[in-house]
């Protein structure tokens, strides 16, 4: 309970849309994600609001594949709230 309640606070960002992205992770797929996804979740959680971001707009990609992979699991669950929403 502990980590969850330190994960939330990191998903506090200082853009809204990472908020709103991170934060749905967070209470939709996290508690059942694999172990290696969460800690891709986390490692994301520790980079800096401008290359997340970038990132997760496709302005800058990163070499690690299994990154690239969840990187664009978040753009799905992203993409799928918001035509759910529409």
């Amino acid at each position: 309970m502990a980590e969850l309640s330190r994960l939330r606070w990191l998903c506090r960002r200082g853009m809204k849309e990472l908020d709103v992205v991170m934060g749905r992770y967070l209470e939709q797929r996290y508690a059942s994600a694999s172990s290696a996804e969460q800690d891709h979740f986390k490692a994301l959680l520790e980079m800096p609001d401008p290359d997340l971001y970038d990132l997760l707009l496709g302005r800058s990609e990163t070499s690690d594949a299994e990154l690239a992979r969840f990187i664009q699991l978040l753009r799905n669950l992203s993409s799928e709230q918001t035509n759910r929403e529409s």
